[in-house]
């Protein structure tokens, strides 16, 4: 049963104030134990509304925020993976010298002829120029039953017919022009001859200005080599290029971060922004062997030849040109990356220092108000204890 008690109003007012300074000494403690001013929507819904709103696009830019941080953990693996396969290119460079410093066993014919009509002979040169008339048949065989027949015409060029030799995929024999002018076919392999003949007229003569004499009238025979034998030290050295192109290989798939390997023809969108509306993509590219023109065919037939080997050099050069100019990239896309992380990292500052002004509590004023409370509940404890003894003394009166 609840009780009834009526207070004389001098009590009833005393008791009131010291209920409120109680409340207020609560809520002033609570603001000190938690630093804020600003704890639930009771104590100000506008500022704890907006500081919630901050705070939840502080939870999506930390989001952004690891997303931009893999997409720079994914360059700096990329950029490391690049290092490493210069590394490997540069061995592969060394073991291509060593090929070519071993001198080749293979059958070999070089044309004894450097220049034509007093310019020295080159790959523009036209065969016309030779004594070639069109529809003329240059044959070179390798000793089997393959063989690679070049018809010529009125604007065909001595590359045209390098391009033919080269380009059979069953011949085995290699053509090149020497620094000096000079036509240089090898075998591309120990059990492997080489003839050149044609049919052209007037007796061989067009041959042999090409350099190789098909008649001894035209000087000594000169366009044709017995089978040579293989050569060890090529045979390993080819094996150990192709050891490094599979060592390539693997090292363009390992160079990841977080299942991703830009150098695997793997790319990675990052986004850089809540919205989804900024984005970076982090190119890929294709640095495996065959990515980076390293392909079998130089090795195919163990180096015995040089032409193989003088292509693999080239392949070389220009594979690290091209990891080259992908650092390049990579690099300008780490500083667009780390610029977007600096922002987006400051943004949050930004966003924090905005809840903090509208939450947090100034600590040397709250403990001042805390102060003059307490001060404030000793006078209201003083003044209900003077009210209760001024009731009393109403009450004597009458005993």
């Amino acid at each position: 049963m609840a009780l009834n008690v009526s207070l004389s109003q001098g009590v009833l007012s005393n008791l009131l104030a010291l209920q409120q300074t109680t409340n207020q000494i609560n809520t002033v403690q609570n603001q000190l134990a938690t630093g804020k001013k600003v704890n639930t929507a009771l104590d100000n819904p506008t500022n704890f509304f907006l500081a919630a709103g901050f705070q939840t696009s502080i939870n999506n830019l930390n989001t952004v925020l690891d997303k931009i941080t893999i997409g720079q953990r994914t360059l700096d693996a990329a950029n490391t993976g690049i290092s490493d396969l210069t590394t490997l290119l540069n061995s592969a460079q060394g073991t291509l010298a060593q090929a070519l410093a071993s001198a080749p066993t293979a059958a070999v014919v070089t044309g004894t002829t450097t220049s034509i009509s007093g310019s020295t002979i080159t790959a523009t040169t036209l065969l016309s120029s030779f004594g070639f008339a069109a529809t003329d048949v240059i044959t070179v065989s390798d000793g089997t039953a393959n063989s690679t027949s070049f018809t010529t015409a009125a604007n065909t060029t001595v590359q045209s017919l390098l391009n033919a030799i080269n380009g059979s995929a069953t011949d085995k024999v290699r053509a090149e022009v020497n620094g000096d002018g000079r036509l240089l076919l090898e075998a591309a392999g120990a059990t492997y001859s080489i003839t050149i003949t044609t049919n052209s007229g007037a007796n061989g003569a067009a041959l042999a200005n090409l350099g190789f004499n098909a008649n001894t009238n035209n000087g000594a025979i000169n366009n044709t080599a017995a089978a040579g034998s293989s050569n060890s030290t090529r045979v390993a050295l080819a094996a150990q290029f192709d050891a490094l192109r599979t060592q390539i290989d693997q090292l363009a798939v390992d160079s990841n971060y977080n299942g991703t390997s830009l150098l695997n023809n793997q790319s990675l969108v990052v986004v850089t922004n809540q919205t989804g509306t900024s984005k970076i993509t982090l190119t890929s590219s294709s640095d495996s062997s065959s990515g980076l023109g390293l392909t079998s065919t130089f090795s195919a037939n163990t180096f015995q030849d040089n032409y193989d080997i003088n292509q693999a050099v080239t392949a070389v050069t220009n594979a690290l040109t091209t990891l080259q100019n992908q650092a390049s990239t990579y690099a300008s896309q780490v500083s667009i990356i780390q610029a977007r992380q600096d922002f987006v990292s400051n943004q949050i500052n930004t966003l924090q220092n905005g809840i903090n002004d509208l939450t947090l509590a100034d600590s040397n004023k709250v403990g001042a108000q805390l102060l003059a409370l307490q001060t404030r509940q000793t006078l209201s404890s003083t003044a209900l204890s003077l009210a209760t003894q001024s009731d009393q003394n109403v009450l004597r009166l009458f005993r």
